[in-house]
């Protein structure tokens, strides 16, 4: 049996996608601010939050030898990097300004390995169906999606009926480009 790696997040839809995999992994997370330098674009955004998470635990721990596997997800809309909601009124502006408009799912990944290290984005381009604002809280309410970049996760409700078109892993959005994460670890 492969020994398990140490997912860096806290994220049950990571969690669930290696679960799905049949990766066997141990979550192990640390607190870090979710900053970047100004100047990256989405992708090296998205690589640099994801490669603190990384760093945070296997500077707290002796992890030389085990695999530590991070990840960030961004939503960009045009040039507005859009993070997590903070509030209701928030969520519902968010994903009204998502309506209608192409908007991508930037996915940083940093696999590290004591001093090695692994990385790389994958960007999804989603639209949605014009909703209604009526719709929009009511996913807001019903789902609560505070903890998700965008403010909306792709396998609920507003997913399943607002999802107009997809352009690339749909997995990606969910939070892991999982295969390309797979195909990675088998290469170490």
């Amino acid at each position: 049996m492969q020994e398990k790696i140490i997912l860096a997040s806290q994220s049950p839809r990571r969690s669930q996608l290696l679960e799905w995999a049949e990766i066997p992994f141990e979550v192990i997370v640390r607190p870090t601010e979710e900053t970047y330098p100004e100047g990256l674009d989405k992708t090296e955004i998205a690589i640099h939050i994801a490669r603190q998470k990384g760093l945070a635990v296997q500077r707290e721990n002796d992890f030389s030898s085990r695999i530590i596997l991070s990840a960030d997800t961004i939503v960009v809309l045009g040039d507005r990097i859009i993070g997590k909601p903070r509030s209701r009124d928030e969520a519902v502006e968010i994903l009204a300004d998502l309506q209608g408009n192409r908007h991508e799912v930037v996915t940083g990944v940093v696999i590290r390995q004591g001093t090695k290290e692994w990385s790389f984005a994958d960007v999804t381009g989603v639209v949605f169906h014009p909703l209604t604002h009526a719709q929009l809280e009511f996913y807001v309410d019903k789902y609560q999606p505070y903890d998700k970049a965008g403010a909306y996760a792709i396998q609920e409700w507003i997913g399943v009926v607002g999802i107009k078109e997809i352009q690339g892993d749909f997995y990606n959005v969910m939070g892991l480009p999982v295969s390309r994460v797979v195909q990675q670890l088998s290469l170490l």
